[in-house]
Parts: structure tokens; C-alpha cells; sequence
């Protein structure tokens, strides 16, 4: 790894180099380089109704790093109409990874520029991500009020109706009824869940409201940080599953994992489908040792201390999941 900054406002972008490029670089670890992007004035974070010219600047330095350093040798002019699309695809994946929010007639309208973004952010044009964003918000809005309903309404479970969790290949809902056609099975099957645990009904409603109305919450407000660090490792994720940019808050928090600072549980996390997924155990770690967690397992809880409530985190930023599990040495927390 290289540092080539101390300023709290920096950006972290990691990513698989070429041969020909890792010679220009010492004392890093094989293949990955973290690049700290430097020298673009103040980070603002404010409500990301649109680009600031920072963001567009950090948008295509990134996107001119990855092409010039990238082992594929992808180059900057020659980002391409099959990049362009494979970015959409994550982009609206990461912000609706079960199709629960699109409409159908908004994917369409989005794959207008299926094949632009790569010539958009040339021109240092990013305003793609931000018009998304707001018809995401404006879904989530919509969906919000049909949930609490669907939460507070009686449910028929002796009707036989099936759920497809086959999220790649299931459609979007072609309008506002088939919207809410899905989430009423949706909720249907988080009351199922609810009901194997033994929770009683009101006190499954209660969670439920409580689950909703704070992944709507977070998502609500979604910082300028956030927004661009999703788009960007979209970008990222469209050259290999390993490439990345990390905003500053994420740099923290890869600093305070380095140093040590803090002791997280021994374990990788990611956000798979709207959940914490444990993606590998560390070996000798405290995860490692208790031998309870495995990976594929999904966190939908968490505990401070031997008695501290367990608190719902499924819809909850992985960033926010981390920060609850991680702890001082010797301390203790449930999952």
C-alpha cells in the first residue's frame, strides 16, 4: 500500500494494476495499490441533488486511473459501450437489488443511456447518477406508505402463493398495483419469518415498522459521499469484483481496521441483496475461534454486552452494521 497523503479528506481507490504499472510503485502489496486521490479542495457531503464540480473531478480521475492502471489494460479513450452497460447494471443493482422500488418504465427510461455513461464521463458529465437517485427517492417514497400499510393489515397464510427470490432474472413491476403486489408478499413472508422465531404478532409489526422505516430513513439520507462512492464502484465493479473506491468515511474505517484502533469480530462482511452476509471467516479470530458463524450467514441483529437488546439492522448500511460490531479488545457483542 501506498500513502502519499495525511489529509483527512482523502479518497481511497483500490485496484488490480498491470505488471507495467506496478513498477512505478514500492513497498506495496502484490496486484492492488491504494491510490489517494488529493489535491481537489474541501469534500462537501450535502444532500447529492446534484454534482459538484469536485465530484466530477474525482469521477474522472478515477475512471482515467482505472483505465490507464487496470491489468486489463482497458485505456481511457477506449472505455467502451460494454463497460457502459455492465456500470448501469450495478448502479440500479446496488440501489434496488430485488427490484422493489423501479418501475419497469423507469429501467426503461434509464437504459436510454446505457451506452453513454462511458462517453459521459469523459466530458466529466455524472449527472446520470444523481437524476437516478432521485426517481429511487421518489419510489421509496411511494413504497414507504404501501409497506406500513401491508405491515398493519391481516395476512391470509393458508392461501398457497410463492415469492421468487431469484432476484437476477426476476422482472421489475410493470406498474404501481404490481408493485404492491410484490411487497405484500414480501411482507407476508417477513411475517413467516417473524412467526418461525416465535414473536408474537404486534411485537413482529413493531419490528417490522421499525426495520422499514429505518432502511427508508438511510436511504433517504444518502449523503454526496455516499452517492458518489456507490456510482464510482459501480465503475469499479464493471472492470473485476475486486476493484474499488472508498469515500472518506469508508477510508476511516479501513484506517481504524488497520491501526488496530478498534477489534472487529474476525470476519469479512458484505451487502448482499439489502443484507449483512458474512463473506469469510478470518482464521484465528474471535469468529474463528467460537466456530458458531460460517460464511453465507446473514446478520440480522446485533447485541452489545451479555444483555444489550438486540438491535434489527437488516436494510441497514453495511458501514452502520460494521460500526455496531466492532468494539474495544475483550469486549463482548451477540449476533
Amino acid at each position: 500500500m501506498i500513502r502519499t497523503s495525511n489529509r483527512p479528506n482523502r479518497h481511497v481507490f483500490t485496484t488490480l494494476l498491470s505488471s507495467r504499472s506496478l513498477k512505478r510503485y514500492a513497498l506495496i502489496v502484490p496486484l492492488t495499490v491504494v491510490f489517494l486521490l488529493t489535491g481537489f479542495g474541501p469534500w462537501c457531503s450535502a444532500s447529492p441533488t446534484a454534482p459538484s464540480a469536485r465530484d466530477k473531478q474525482v469521477a474522472t480521475a478515477v475512471a482515467a486511473f482505472l483505465s490507464r492502471a487496470h491489468l486489463s489494460r482497458q485505456g481511457f479513450d477506449e472505455l467502451d459501450d460494454e463497460i457502459s452497460e455492465r456500470w448501469i447494471n450495478a448502479y440500479l443493482k446496488s440501489l434496488d437489488p430485488r427490484k422493489m422500488y423501479f418501475l419497469q418504465a423507469d429501467v426503461d427510461e434509464f437504459y436510454k443511456n446505457k451506452h453513454q455513461l462511458d462517453d459521459m464521463i469523459k466530458r466529466h458529465n455524472i449527472r446520470f447518477a444523481y437524476d437516478v437517485y432521485q426517481v429511487y427517492l421518489k419510489r421509496l417514497t411511494e413504497r414507504e406508505a404501501a409497506i406500513n400499510e401491508l405491515i398493519d393489515m391481516d395476512h391470509d397464510f393458508t392461501v398457497d402463493e410463492s415469492l421468487s427470490t431469484d432476484f437476477e432474472n426476476r422482472g421489475y413491476p410493470k406498474n404501481a398495483a404490481e408493485a404492491r403486489e410484490l411487497w405484500r408478499k414480501q411482507i407476508k413472508y417477513d411475517f413467516l419469518l417473524q412467526k418461525a422465531a416465535e414473536t408474537e404478532i404486534e411485537d413482529a409489526r413493531k419490528k417490522l415498522h421499525r426495520r422499514y422505516d429505518t432502511f427508508v430513513e438511510n436511504r433517504k439520507q444518502m449523503d454526496g459521499d455516499e452517492l458518489l462512492e456507490t456510482y464510482l464502484n459501480s465503475l469499479t465493479s464493471s472492470y473485476d469484483p475486486h476493484t474499488s473506491y472508498m469515500s472518506p468515511t469508508t477510508l476511516e474505517n479501513f484506517v481504524i481496521s488497520m491501526r488496530l484502533q478498534l477489534e472487529g469480530i474476525g470476519a469479512a462482511l458484505q451487502m448482499l441483496d439489502g443484507h449483512t452476509v458474512i463473506s469469510k471467516i478470518i482464521p484465528g479470530g474471535a469468529a474463528d475461534k467460537d466456530g458458531r458463524l460460517e460464511p453465507e450467514d446473514t446478520i440480522i441483529g446485533v447485541g452489545q454486552g451479555t444483555d444489550g437488546e438486540i438491535e434489527d439492522v437488516v436494510g441497514m448500511r453495511l458501514n452502520d452494521v460494521v460500526k455496531q460490531i466492532r468494539g474495544k479488545k475483550g469486549t463482548i457483542v451477540r449476533l
